[in-house]
């Protein structure tokens, strides 16, 4: 849920926090990656790879 949807002050902080973390720990694994993740559909790529170096597509004969 984004912050503009929720539907309390207090669930929109809860969201700004999640928000907040989420950032920091992103750049924490850039940092010790270094380099930047993958953002988007470059992301998804990069995530439906398995094991055999397989992507989604090539699995489902797209």
């Amino acid at each position: 849920m984004g912050i503009e949807q929720a539907p309390t002050e207090k669930g929109k902080q809860a969201a700004r926090g999640l928000r907040k973390s989420a950032a920091a720990d992103e750049k924490k694994v850039e940092a010790q990656k270094g380099s930047d993740l993958a953002k988007g559909a470059d992301r998804f790529e990069e995530r439906s790879k398995s094991s055999d170096g397989k992507s989604a597509g090539k699995k489902q004969g797209l």
